[in-house]
């Protein structure tokens, strides 16, 4: 027996969905993919004109841009390397977030849907010397819903607070200013000795790795915790496709 297609309330569901919230994400999906080219050409830019100011210095002490691909770009800043990585899905946030308070959000639920844009802070020398088990930290992430309004999660410093969500659409300015805090943050973010405990055993097979490519696992806190406790508007979001 065929269905009778005009009067399913699942079909129709299906569709008011397919025409409502699947259109939705797909726009917000395109608008994180445009402002990740705005922050691969503010990178770019600030390379270049802080290389310019730094000219005559050791020439260690540099910028480096990098395309790394769709979804990811790095910027090298002297002994610290910053990737930006797009997540290529939409996300929505779990109820307790305080993004839900803000009067954005109560006009309608679909403002809070978000593609995010993850800020990673490593060692340069991670990278150079190929140390595949070093760690790298999460600074910060950009939230960006269908209407270009945004919010900045992070820790202390990295912080654009939620609470003003929706008052203003990001631009090639915010993303720079963004960028820039992003920078200052990992240079402030200092390379601490591990807790001595946490280095007094070691194997002869890390030994050697050091002895070979220095491939000791090595992290900005590694050995101390690096939680969310500083985390302003710490965000819960939930995974969408």
């Amino acid at each position: 027996m065929e269905n009778d297609s005009e009067n399913d309330p699942l079909r129709d569901n299906i569709l008011q969905m397919l025409k409502g919230k699947a259109l939705e994400k797909q726009r917000i999906y395109d608008n994180t993919f445009e402002i990740f080219q705005l922050v691969k050409e503010a990178l770019h830019e600030l390379a270049n004109e802080m290389n310019e100011e730094l000219q005559g210095l050791d020439k260690r002490v540099k910028l480096e841009y990098r395309d790394r691909g769709q979804y990811e770009a790095e910027i090298r800043v002297a002994g610290d390397i910053l990737v930006f990585s797009m997540h290529s899905n939409v996300f929505q946030f779990d109820r307790s977030h305080i993004i839900w308070k803000t009067p954005y959000a109560k006009q309608s639920e679909i403002n809070t849907y978000c593609g995010m844009i993850n800020i990673y802070n490593f060692l340069t020398d991670s990278f150079r010397l190929n140390r595949l088990d070093d760690l790298g930290y999460l600074v910060g992430r950009i939230f960006i819903n269908r209407d270009n309004r945004y919010f900045v999660e992070g820790k202390r410093q990295m912080s654009f607070t939620c609470h003003s969500f929706g008052s203003k659409a990001i631009d090639k300015d915010s993303v720079r200013q963004i960028a820039e805090t992003a920078i200052q943050y990992s240079l402030n973010f200092d390379l601490l000795v591990p807790p001595y405990d946490a280095a007094k055993i070691v194997s002869v097979g890390q030994i050697n790795n050091k002895i070979e490519d220095s491939k000791i696992q090595t992290g900005k806190r590694l050995g101390f915790q690096f939680n969310s406790d500083d985390v302003v508007s710490e965000a819960k979001p939930t995974y969408s496709s």
